[in-house]
């Protein structure tokens, strides 16, 4: 009879834990979902401040081109293509910040503190994303929850390579 008592307390135990498992899987990969969200929308906003700055009298020509091309690249790539886009936003936004030191106006100084501000909330949005990734990617390497198949049909959570490089 304690036998049986103890193979039932085993099972709920076993049964309790796998639930445990499952629910926190997917409280993670909806908090992944929710820093993509977020960083996507700090993207988008930079995208368009660089639209704004090539449009000032911050850019030369040239320049202004080159970070209009990279903005309205960024804003509608694909997912796939999305990484290279980021990567040459920050990087014409780099070119044009080294040449940006002769600013006249307060409109112009004012895109830069704006420019400069998203781009800290972007480290902030990134950071937050890639732990949420490692932290989804650490718990799905698990035995328990492969042999199981908890995480069901969901993708494996990936970083992307811009995350690396944003100004």
């Amino acid at each position: 009879m304690r036998y049986w008592v103890l193979a039932v307390f085993l099972i709920i135990f076993i049964i309790w834990y796998l639930t445990f498992l499952a629910r926190r899987l997917d409280r993670l990969h909806q908090r992944v979902d929710n820093t993509w969200a977020n960083l996507d929308i700090l993207l988008q906003k930079r995208a368009a401040v660089a639209l704004e700055i090539a449009h000032s009298d911050i850019a030369d020509p040239a320049s202004s081109m080159l970070l209009t091309g990279a903005a309205y690249q960024a804003r509608d790539a694909a997912i796939q293509n999305r990484s290279n886009a980021e990567s040459g936003l920050s990087g014409a936004l780099g070119l044009l910040l080294e040449d940006a030191q002769h600013l006249t106006t307060s409109a112009d100084s004012q895109l830069l503190t704006e420019l400069s501000a998203l781009t800290d909330k972007i480290r902030v949005a990134i950071a937050l994303h890639t732990d949420a990734v490692n932290r989804s990617q650490m718990l799905r390497s698990k035995f328990v929850v492969k042999s199981f198949r908890l995480a069901g049909s969901a993708p494996l959570p990936v970083t992307y390579e811009f995350e690396a490089d944003v100004l």
